[in-house]
């Protein structure tokens, strides 16, 4: 498996190659990834529970392009950004479990505020 750094160098290859980075300003990264999570979420648009998960079955490679559609672009702004993204990821990780605590969260689907 790759890391997060080696896997930004490879972006940041592929975009430099083409010249692409005076469009990726975190405007346009933010657009980006809101415009293909909207993508993923396309797949599954009006399938109840059983359907989603065929359409898991059926459409695997559609799936698997938007989620690195949507990762993409969010390696390259965290690194535009200046900001590590694993760290980045492990300190919200870190407040999440200050916000939802095992004995208040687990299996329940609510906020932390109604927790």
């Amino acid at each position: 498996m790759d890391s997060i750094k080696e896997i930004t160098g490879k972006i940041k290859e592929f975009r430099d190659e083409r010249d692409w980075m005076q469009f990726h300003n975190p405007k346009e990264l933010a657009a980006a990834i809101a415009i293909e999570s909207a993508e993923l979420q396309e797949i599954f648009l009006w399938k109840d529970y059983p359907a989603s998960e065929s359409t898991v079955l059926d459409k695997p490679g559609a799936i698997a392009d938007e989620i690195a559609d949507i990762a993409v672009y969010l390696f390259e702004l965290a690194d535009n950004l200046g900001l590590q993204l694993g760290d980045v990821i492990l300190a919200k990780m870190q407040k999440n479990a200050e916000k939802y605590p095992i004995e208040k969260a687990r299996g329940s689907n609510r906020k932390y505020t109604e927790l």
